[in-house]
């Protein structure tokens, strides 16, 4: 299994970015995808979560209102869409998968991680 993060960068506070992963899985709709970051001195967070099947969103509290996660099961991908950035939300966001009809949240329900893709926010 390969998740693969881009779409990283440097932003001004205020602004946006949107992230990618590309999965490469062959039964890509049955897994349920998630962002997680992680800053210096921390374990991973959970950021937010796309269920498979009907598709449910799930966010942490820090982002609930800013950033919208959304995937295309045609291309195996699942976007992260982040507004309104803060300082305090640069990270290095990592994309994870789980099989079934749950989101993990906690990074020991993950099966799955990708290779991290640094964000970085001016104050």
């Amino acid at each position: 299994v390969q998740l693969q993060a881009s779409g990283g960068g440097l932003v001004q506070a205020g602004g946006s970015l949107r992230l990618s992963c590309a999965a490469d899985l062959r039964t890509f709709s049955r897994y349920s995808m998630g962002w997680f970051r992680r800053v210096p001195g921390k374990e991973r967070a959970f950021v937010g979560g796309i269920s498979s099947g009907y598709h449910g969103t799930t966010y942490a509290d820090s982002v609930k209102g800013r950033f919208t996660i959304s995937r295309d099961n045609a291309k195996n991908m699942v976007y992260l869409q982040m507004n309104s950035l803060k300082p305090e939300d640069a990270a290095v966001y990592f994309c994870a998968e789980r099989q079934g009809t749950l989101v993990a949240t906690k990074m020991s329900t993950v099966h799955y991680w990708g290779q991290g893709t640094l964000v970085t926010v001016s104050s």
